[in-house]
């Protein structure tokens, strides 16, 4: 089986594929300390021959690797920015685009085709666009919501640090519903607007793909996103496995 892992700022998530099936996922904190005996735990009685790391966290990358060898003696390979994608990709220098970024942008190319947008919401927000010849643009990069409601509450002298959650209306009476509104709204209308230039950019009708911990929050509420997809990036790490074995 594999061992698909997606190291991100805020979470490791792990996927357990046999096969092209998606038999099993959990997720820890980033900033907790990963040991081989809670991944056996986890795991349970299944066989791991293979494990593929996705990471945009450097510090924890020998942690993980440790963790995985010492549970299931088995070498772990990690993502790099010059693996084959299939795509053409126009990122410069290569070396600076995000693992994460280049994964999902491979796995809606292939899922669904492209031309593709892929979202990511989480600690930042990230857009990419593949257009119709699998050429990976680029696209851009934003603070999360959570990274701009910390933002407010740490650069300002009054405003508290506030869930995360989507506002009954756009008009508020409260500090904490004001900030959650303002939070919110621009997210979704980041989304709007980029969707909208990207798709007269490109001259083209893309399918617009979101993943990430805000991703059916923001779903739920524009009309730009086309399908949610919460295990896009850990499909893309199974994809990539069964190309480069």
């Amino acid at each position: 089986m594999l061992l698909a892992v997606d190291i991100g700022n805020s979470a490791i998530k792990f996927g357990l594929f046999d096969g092209q099936r998606l038999t099993s996922k959990f997720s820890i904190p980033t900033s907790s300390d990963l040991h081989s005996a809670e991944l056996i735990t986890k795991v349970g009685n299944e066989t791991i021959s293979e494990a593929l790391v996705c990471s945009v966290v450097p510090r924890v990358n020998s942690q993980v690797r440790d963790a995985i060898n010492a549970a299931f003696g088995i070498n772990v390979r990690f993502v790099t920015n010059d693996m084959d994608f299939g795509l053409d990709i126009k990122y410069e220098p290569l070396t600076a685009a995000g693992t994460d970024r280049l994964v999902n942008a491979f796995s809606a190319a292939e899922k669904y085709g492209a031309p593709v947008v892929a979202c990511s919401f989480g600690t930042a927000t990230t857009i990419d666009v593949v257009d119709k010849n699998r050429v990976l643009l680029g696209g851009l990069i934003a603070p999360g919501m959570k990274t701009m409601a910390k933002a407010l509450h740490l650069n300002t002298a009054q405003l508290p640090e506030i869930e995360i959650d989507a506002p009954k209306c756009i008009i508020n009476h409260t500090t904490e519903t004001s900030i959650q509104a303002g939070v919110f709204y621009s997210q979704i209308g980041l989304v709007e607007s980029s969707i909208t230039r990207i798709k007269k950019e490109i001259g083209d009708n893309p399918k617009v793909v979101a993943t990430g911990g805000f991703a059916s929050m923001i779903a739920e509420n524009t009309d730009v996103i086309d399908v949610v997809d919460q295990n896009l990036l850990l499909d893309g790490l199974r994809i990539l496995a069964e190309r480069q074995p």
